[in-house]
């Protein structure tokens, strides 16, 4: 997936943010690429190995 095929880029840089976080914990990395979090977080969702999953109704209350 290119960067200019992301419908929202709001959506894309806070998926790619709560990643980072993610892999900064030490989660593993899902796809082989660069070494910095940040980065390595942006190839992941453009290569769609993460995505945003929405909350549960009862959770969001």
């Amino acid at each position: 997936m290119d960067r200019k095929e992301v419908g929202n880029a709001f959506e894309f840089v806070a998926v790619a943010s709560a990643r980072a976080k993610q892999l900064l914990l030490g989660c593993t990395p899902r796809v082989e690429g660069s070494e910095k979090p940040a980065r390595r977080a942006a190839q992941e969702v453009l290569a769609g190995a993460v995505r945003r999953q929405a909350p549960d109704s009862e959770a969001a209350k």
